[in-house]
């Protein structure tokens, strides 16, 4: 487990990162856990198949299809955050499984966007 010290918006957090691998590469999945200097404590796990919104927003744009092939880096959805638009990228190679969002749908951080296999 690695710890590490991030801010954002100000607020500093602790946050401790362990990696957990099962027998596939693509079915790693990450635990992290982050504690504020006030004591809450947030958790997340996120498989690296499922590829979640960075932060909330309007979806744009979507560039791909359930069935398509992609590869680690291929722009998947284009999403609008505070006038900008942001680039969210496949994680991972594989089949789009799940096409979880729809174009003109607003979207929150870390909502489920696409689930890769």
């Amino acid at each position: 487990m690695k710890k590490f010290k991030i801010v954002v918006n100000g607020e500093t957090f602790e946050v401790e990162v362990e990696e957990l691998t099962t027998t596939l590469p693509t079915q790693t999945k990450v635990v992290a856990q982050a504690v504020t200097k006030k004591g809450k404590t947030y958790s997340t796990v996120h498989g690296l198949n499922n590829v979640t919104a960075p932060l909330p927003g309007n979806v744009n744009e979507i560039k791909v299809s359930v069935g398509d092939q992609v590869n680690v880096g291929d722009v998947l959805i284009i999403l609008e955050a505070m006038k900008m638009e942001n680039e969210i990228t496949a994680p991972i190679a594989g089949m789009i499984k799940e096409l979880l969002v729809k174009k003109g749908q607003v979207v929150q951080s870390d909502e489920l966007l696409i689930v890769i296999e």
